[in-house]
């Protein structure tokens, strides 16, 4: 296994951190009926392999990811990794309930102390509640008293807010960012990964395989990736591309399978800095065009629609329903609008007043796609 620098700390972190977003299911059981035996067997045999990194959150597998986790981490696992675990902000009106979420966590896991404890999701609008909820003072005292060992948080907004979180708060101790080679310009994307590495924070990096939809690409695309002369297959690339880059601390991978662990730790040791060239770039280059091509919609997020009257993010309700298409993936973006598109900019909310379509350089029917937008990607009513 390899490792970096964690930040300004003396620590090295394994290139390949375990994600328990994604650990092995029983045969037909929903998402919080985790195969225990498979995945403590998993993660065990990860962390006897050199990975030093776990990462969960309180609603992964409905509340069985840290659960199980914790059962992995017996037996003496617990003192070779360090444990990541995520507070559901959302879910924080007052500061005590940072507290009693802590502590339900911390009993899942059955630990005394979690090593980084995350603010999950964070995002402009979820910062405001943070303050107001008075969630950074309990979250000091937590780690005064030894129950937190370091203060970061995970982000899931746009690339200009980004920054801003990184300077609001001097305390942070990590950042972790969704991040991966179609990604460069969403959500913190390149630019807030290089500023974060710039202020001394070691950044995490979810979703390198864009929930596996870079691992599994469709067959035009992977026809393309297949010219590689290096014979990589769509996941090692994915992986290699952000382990390229040396503002990444490590990666989280949410292996669900021994193969898969095999595979991935087998890449990690073939991983360097500054490995690619300019052949492999202009893969890289000619394989996100190749997705981009799939899109249904073609908005090139100009802007010229902005402001809607009603408050719709055109552009970004485009984006988002284009990226199902694009990547054969609906359901995976449908949770994603329901569950961190602010509701104030959903496609439902479009009067089909037309105003837009009357600035669109691209001549799209905006009013017509809002509707079909949300019916594909919102919530069903009974």
């Amino acid at each position: 296994m390899k490792y970096r620098r964690f930040g300004k700390e003396t620590w090295e972190v394994s290139i390949l951190g375990f994600g328990c977003m994604r650990l092995p299911l029983v045969k037909g059981g929903g998402p919080g009926a985790v195969d225990e035996k498979a995945s403590i067997a998993l993660i065990r045999s990860a962390i006897d392999r050199g990975v030093n990194y776990v990462d969960t959150a309180y609603p992964y597998h409905d509340g069985q990811s840290e659960v199980v986790l914790g059962r992995a981490l017996r037996d003496g696992y617990r003192d070779k990794v360090r444990v990541a675990d995520k507070s559901p902000v959302w879910m924080i009106q007052r500061g005590e309930d940072f507290d009693k979420y802590l502590a339900e966590q911390m009993s899942r896991l059955g630990v005394e102390h979690i090593d980084c404890y995350l603010l999950h999701a964070l995002s402009d609008a979820r910062w405001k509640g943070v303050l107001e909820a008075g969630v950074l003072e309990r979250a000091e005292a937590a780690v005064r008293d030894g129950r937190i060992g370091a203060l970061g948080f995970s982000y899931h907004d746009g690339p200009a807010f980004f920054p801003k979180l990184v300077d609001a708060y001097d305390k942070w101790a990590l950042a972790q960012i969704q991040y991966n080679y179609i990604d460069t310009e969403n959500q913190a994307g390149t630019v807030g990964l290089r500023y974060a590495a710039s202020r001394g924070l070691p950044v995490v990096v979810m979703e390198p395989l864009l929930g596996g939809r870079l691992a599994v690409p469709p067959p035009a695309v992977r026809a393309l990736i297949e010219t590689d002369p290096a014979h990589r297959t769509p996941s090692e690339i994915a992986l290699q591309w952000v382990w390229d880059q040396p503002e990444v601390a490590t990666l989280l991978s949410g292996m669900n399978a021994m193969i898969q662990l095999d595979e991935n730790l087998a890449s990690a040791e073939r991983s360097r800095v500054g490995s690619f060239g300019p052949a492999d770039l202009d893969l890289i280059d000619r394989v996100k065009a190749a997705f981009r091509a799939r899109a249904v919609i073609p908005c090139t997020k100009c802007g010229y629609c902005d402001p809607c009257p009603s408050g719709v993010d055109i552009p970004g309700n485009f984006e988002l329903y284009n990226n199902g298409v694009i990547y054969d993936n609906m359901g995976m973006v449908r949770i994603s609008y329901q569950r961190f598109f602010p509701e104030n900019e959903r496609a439902n909310l479009c009067t089909q007043c037309r105003t837009c379509e009357e600035k669109c350089p691209q001549k799209i029917e905006i009013s017509a796609w809002m509707p079909r937008i949300h019916d594909a990607l919102g919530e069903k009513k009974p």
